[in-house]
């Protein structure tokens, strides 16, 4: 028996309905092996792998990407957009006040909504948004001495 085949990019990128170009290509996997990447970063990763590509260019395949769930948009106030490959889960974030590092850590509880709202309004409510915010430990570490 073989284990099940993971699909390739340009495979997901149809099953998400996608057209399949050589930038979508490029920037999806620039997402996936970077962590939490602004549109800048994400730019420059993709051209290095295809040439010259307009920053709206990202722009528009990374609002596509977003829509079909293939990448997540992050939004730490004070920050730019920031974007992730680690999708489908429901994870949060740790940011740091000082050096702006963002790193995933996996909700206590496990399921959405992990939070419940003290009134919902009359919204039903699918998902909870959760950062928190402190110090990272090299942060830390360089303000107590």
């Amino acid at each position: 028996m073989t284990a099940p085949r993971t699909p390739t990019t340009a495979e997901e990128l149809r099953g998400a309905g996608l057209r399949v170009t050589a930038a979508r290509v490029a920037l999806l996997e620039t997402v996936r092996g970077g962590g939490h990447l602004d549109v800048e970063a994400l730019a420059s990763g993709v051209r290095d792998r295809v040439g010259h590509i307009s920053l709206q260019a990202v722009y528009e395949a990374l609002h596509a990407l977003t829509a079909a769930g293939l990448v997540r948009r992050i939004e730490p106030p004070g920050s730019p957009a920031l974007f992730e490959g680690r999708v489908g889960d429901n994870h949060h974030h740790l940011v740091c006040r000082s050096c702006g590092s963002v790193i995933d850590v996996d909700c206590a509880v496990g399921h959405a909504p992990c939070l419940i709202a003290s009134d919902d309004h009359g919204f039903s409510i699918d998902e909870a948004e959760v950062i928190y915010w402190g110090l990272c430990p090299a942060c830390s570490t360089a303000r107590s001495s």
